[in-house]
């Protein structure tokens, strides 16, 4: 059967989430998934923290900032450098052996980031369970990874521990790391999931506003 992997997660180690460790473990199990990616923003410390965790396979990976938009890089064990343009963050994502992916993609629509986008992505995230609208969100990075003939897939994009495993991608692949790697790269791959109710998101926004503490 293929593997179920979250491919999308934030830890309290970025600063707009409030998952802890513990709560990633007991939540990714809760929503039976197999392997989740710890993606937090610019950071590869809640990846490190959670590597040796027994009983779940956490995919070490880092949301990071280029100049034009979100890159996820997965399988990779160190920081991957912000603010630069997409084609040295990919290339940086690469170098370290990691493969990248196109966050929340559609993004891509906008003119600038459209003229760096072809050629180096390993895939893209088609179902974000944080996205605005959901299904035009869905729709519109479909269309892009059609276009660009590349691997889809899917992650919560979670920041609140009940969002773990709201998105998600099925990957035929061995339960290893570099296994599901280059499953991803190959397109053995499936995106699933829905969105994220509305009442969990204004919980999440009500103890990110706590956690910054804006009251």
């Amino acid at each position: 059967m293929p593997l179920k992997i979250d491919l999308h997660v934030h830890t309290c180690y970025s600063y707009d989430s409030v998952i802890t460790p513990k709560e990633l473990v007991v939540y990714a199990k809760k929503r039976g998934l197999d392997a989740v990616a710890v993606t937090d923003h610019d950071t590869i410390k809640g990846a490190l923290k959670l590597s040796k965790h027994g009983g779940l396979l956490v995919i070490s990976g880092i949301e990071v900032s280029s100049q034009y938009g979100h890159v996820l890089a997965l399988n990779v064990n160190e920081r991957i450098p912000s603010g630069l343009d997409l084609h040295a963050t990919i290339q940086e994502i690469h170098e370290a052996d990691g493969i990248a992916i196109a966050a929340h993609s559609t993004a891509l629509h906008r003119g600038e980031l459209r003229k760096h986008i072809i050629g180096n992505f390993d895939a893209v995230e088609v179902i974000n369970a944080s996205s605005i609208p959901f299904h035009f969100s869905t729709y519109a990075n479909r269309k892009i990874a059609e276009k660009l003939n590349l691997p889809q897939t899917g992650g919560s994009d979670a920041h609140y521990a009940p969002e773990i495993g709201m998105a998600y991608t099925l990957v035929d692949a061995d339960l290893e790391e570099e296994e599901i790697a280059t499953a991803i790269k190959n397109g053995k791959v499936k995106p699933c999931g829905r969105a994220i109710p509305l009442l969990m998101r204004l919980k999440r926004e009500a103890l990110n506003f706590k956690k910054l503490g804006r009251f």
